[in-house]
């Protein structure tokens, strides 16, 4: 056989050097809270964050984010989820499990030592939700700022963002793109795109299916999409405290397991992961809530690459 070339060494090498760099991926999503409405002790509210080149970004601050990035950043080993080190973070809609926890978001990290302001990019209302926040704690805020503890006086502002479709926040690390999506009567709500030097990442948040999603994939690395499963929308034993259609209500505000694996084929992400669903980890304390395997079972027709997501998943 004859000896390769200098060239075609060469170029082995480079593709061997290719595929171990994607293999590291200096870009990672870590999702720190994949829950509902529903108090879940083993998933807080909704939470994701995209960590690259020593900084993290954060995807919209439902109960417990604090505490999940505090637990990411000791039970996980990332520092960059030290709650103090979070300043830049992204609302999908301002639903109050997307949004309960932006208090604690705002106060906490600043009370463990945040000199910079918080900048928020998020759609129409999040200025006049951010004024309020802070008049509310107004009290807890001047003793904080100018009593014994002498808190910076930068850590606590809030820069607030108010955007529109399209490229919202770009730095040395990612390009973050905003796309319509639809979610019931809500006249404004965002999925966002965070493309780095390795990696493009789509992230949901709530919305029924539409084309926006679609085009904002288009063959990204990762969808992170909700996804709602038939045997909870069509369990007749299933409690509705609320008292509406809960079909009606689906249909209006979110995507079933059945219409995401249509979107998912048309958007062919490399991974396809499934949050903010109605499933429980511990089916003998709701026997009426639907499993993780009952999640996939209902996606077994979509072909792609795919995964339930848990808090605290790393990919």
């Amino acid at each position: 056989m004859k000896s390769l070339n200098f060239i075609t060494v060469l170029a082995l090498l480079l593709l061997f050097f290719t595929q171990t760099a994607a293999a590291k991926s200096s870009t990672r999503l870590v999702l720190l809270g994949t829950g509902t409405p529903q108090p879940d002790p083993d998933r807080s509210g909704p939470a994701t964050a995209v960590v690259v080149n020593g900084k993290a970004y954060l995807v919209d601050f439902g109960p417990g984010v604090v505490r999940r990035a505090e637990g990411a950043r000791i039970e996980k080993n990332i520092p960059e989820l030290d709650p103090a080190k979070i300043t830049t973070v992204f609302l999908t809609h301002l639903h109050s499990d997307h949004t309960a926890g932006y208090p604690d978001l705002i106060l906490t990290p600043w009370v463990m030592g945040r000199k910079v302001p918080l900048e928020v990019y998020g759609p129409k209302g999040i200025k006049s939700m951010t004024t309020n926040i802070l008049k509310a704690y107004k009290e807890d805020i001047a003793i904080r700022r100018d009593g014994m503890e002498k808190a910076s006086p930068q850590g606590i502002r809030v820069h607030v963002h108010e955007i529109k479709t399209g490229v919202v926040f770009k730095d040395e690390n990612v390009t973050v793109t905003a796309f319509p999506t639809r979610h019931g009567e809500w006249k404004e709500t965002f999925g966002y795109r965070f493309d780095t030097a390795d990696r493009s990442i789509v992230i949901s948040g709530d919305t029924r299916p539409v084309q926006a999603t679609i085009d904002a994939c288009n063959g990204c690395d990762i969808l992170l999409h909700e996804a709602q499963t038939l045997k909870f929308i069509n369990n007749p034993m299933r409690p509705n405290s609320q008292g509406y259609d809960i079909k009606a209500y689906v249909a209006k505000y979110h995507t079933t397991s059945e219409q995401l694996a249509e979107l998912a084929a048309k958007a062919n992400p490399g991974l396809l992961i499934l949050y903010h669903n109605p499933i429980t980890l511990r089916p003998d304390k709701r026997p009426m809530a639907s499993t993780p395997d009952d999640l996939l079972d209902e996606m077994n027709g979509y072909k792609g690459k795919i995964a339930v997501g848990r808090d605290f998943d790393i990919y």
